[in-house]
């Protein structure tokens, strides 16, 4: 007759602690402001959000067609944070209300500085067209932003979008913990 022994529960306690872990996380993450980017637009890492009204990260809801291409394509992941029920994009504010945007096949160049990484994609990571915003010289008006990012090629934001109104933003950011790499 076989003889088991006492049953292992090491994957019990293990899911459980992986379940207990990401529940705390998500209701730090609500109550604490807190928010973690996987993206690569910029670095990974955790972002607390902040009262200081000059930081330049920000997160924000794009608005339609914008909002409907980026979460149909996976860009942004589902979630419950903006109205089309996708989260919202992370993105560094690039130009402000009297600076002088230029887009062209380059890139972005705010105030004749070129902004690295920024020059637009014909097509996404699988094949997909991507159609950049017009080229030309945009003066930004008061209650717009532009956003951008200098560290991911594929980045989707106003190289694409355009400018954003003040009103999207969500809230500002700043870095807590980057995962250096």
């Amino acid at each position: 007759m076989a003889r088991f022994g006492p049953p292992d529960f090491t994957a019990v306690r293990w899911l459980g602690a992986a379940s207990l872990a990401l529940a705390c996380a998500g209701i730090t993450s609500l109550v604490c402001g807190i928010r973690i980017n996987t993206s690569s637009s910029i670095p990974l890492g955790l972002y607390v959000a902040t009262c200081d009204s000059t930081a330049k990260l920000i997160e924000f809801c794009p608005t339609e067609p914008f909002a409907s291409q980026s979460s149909e394509r996976g860009y942004r992941t589902p979630g419950t944070a903006c109205p089309d029920w996708a989260v919202p994009l992370l993105k560094p504010i690039v130009a402000v209300a009297g600076d002088l945007v230029i887009v062209n096949p380059d890139g972005i160049a705010v105030n004749g500085r070129s902004l690295p990484k920024t020059a637009p994609l014909k097509v996404d990571r699988v094949g997909r067209p991507l159609q950049p915003w017009p080229f030309g010289q945009y003066r930004v008006v008061p209650g717009q932003v532009w956003v951008a990012s200098t560290y991911s090629r594929g980045s989707y934001d106003s190289r694409y979008m355009g400018p954003i109104q003040i009103r999207q933003i969500r809230r500002r950011l700043r870095p807590l913990w980057l995962i250096s790499g």
